[in-house]
């Protein structure tokens, strides 16, 4: 006996199966939905600079990464409480990483994460941490040292200028390196510093850069975001170098280098780490070993060949782990041994830096 079932189970039949087939294909969608990244900028990021550089290593991360990803970009965002709104916002939309790109976010940022633990927060050049929070940084010692040992062959007047923008460790490593370098080929090179008390500060940096010039300083560097000591240089005919990213175009003549930080190769490192469940809290610190900075477009017609070479055997010390450029003996400004002959500081110890190694000409504001 054949036993029919009711006409209206039997037109429930296919609609089930409809339904079936959309919930699963929205499971599906949600599966493959993007990743939200998103950057917090201190600034825009221009053509040159900090936030131009940090821009380029986004762009390179959307182009590896495609439709897997979907990045969001804060821009001018200041380093103040006004911070933390940003930040907040970007977590509760949902975003699976949030990068703060500038050192004085790490307070305010730090503070949205504890309220948001299933994000991974990224601070850039920081020191603090917490079980979804974690810091990033490039050694750009190291480039700056390469850049003090161009220096040290190019001055004609052994002084040499620094426009310094806030006293943190970070800017103190690299004026302390810059002078190392040029001294270890040129002892009597000393460097002149002046801070700006800004990371950005166009008026500010050219007046510091115009008084280093009258004080007697032929070679510039900078840790300030703007091409302005770079444009300064060059209408003064001394050299300088470019800083975060390359700014031939704003001092052709005058650029002796450019101490470029490639922030995509870390971004994507990042990414890859959190999508694979692989991320943790370990601070990351990269350098020319990693391909995360160098010295790059080295100006050959100002760049003597001695230099060149000079440059290309210390970079590769520097990448096969021979030589730190904060190796001992090392001398404060008073002539004070601070690191001794066979020791060197440690990475804890770089992180604290604030004291002047002997040739620099200024102090580290309290």
């Amino acid at each position: 006996m054949k036993v029919r079932l009711p006409r209206a189970r039997r037109v429930c039949a296919p609609l089930l199966a409809a339904l079936f087939a959309a919930l699963t294909s929205g499971i599906g969608h949600a599966a493959t939905a993007p990743m939200g990244v998103a950057f917090v900028y201190l600034g825009n990021p221009g053509d040159a600079g900090w936030t131009y550089a940090h821009e380029q290593g986004v762009k390179a991360v959307e182009a590896q990464y495609g439709d897997k990803i979907k990045v969001t970009r804060v821009e001018d965002v200041p380093e103040s409480a006004d911070s933390e709104r940003v930040f907040r916002d970007l977590a509760a939309k949902g975003n699976k990483i949030i990068v703060g790109s500038s050192f004085g976010f790490q307070d305010f940022e730090l503070k949205v994460a504890k309220d948001y633990p299933d994000t991974v927060f990224m601070h850039a050049t920081g020191y603090k941490k917490a079980p979804n929070f974690a810091t990033y940084d490039v050694r750009t010692y190291q480039s700056a040292y390469l850049a003090g040992v161009v220096a040290g062959y190019t001055t004609k007047s052994n002084t040499l200028g620094f426009v310094g923008s806030v006293p943190v460790p970070e800017v103190v490593r690299n004026i302390d390196a810059f002078t190392m370098g040029a001294r270890s080929v040129n002892p009597k090179v000393r460097t002149k510093v002046i801070w700006i008390n800004s990371w950005f500060d166009p008026g500010k940096e050219k007046q510091a850069a115009e008084t280093l010039i009258g004080q007697g300083a032929d070679v510039l560097i900078q840790n300030t975001d703007s091409t302005a000591t770079m444009q300064t240089a060059e209408q003064k005919k001394v050299h300088a170098f470019g800083w975060d990213s390359d700014m031939k175009k704003f001092g052709p003549n005058a650029q002796l280098g450019a101490c470029v930080s490639y922030w995509g190769v870390y971004y994507s490192h990042l990414i890859q780490q959190v999508m694979s469940g692989t991320w943790t809290n370990a601070p990351v610190w990269w350098g020319l070993k990693e391909k995360a900075i160098d010295l790059a477009d080295i100006n050959t017609q100002a760049v003597s060949p001695t230099a060149q070479k000079a440059l290309a055997e210390k970079r590769d010390a520097i990448v096969a782990g021979k030589f730190d450029p904060f190796a001992g003996p090392i001398k404060d400004q008073s002539g004070a041994i601070r690191v001794a002959a066979g020791k060197a500081l440690s990475d804890t110890d770089l992180l604290r830096l604030n004291w002047f190694v002997e040739g620099v000409d200024g102090t580290v504001p309290k």
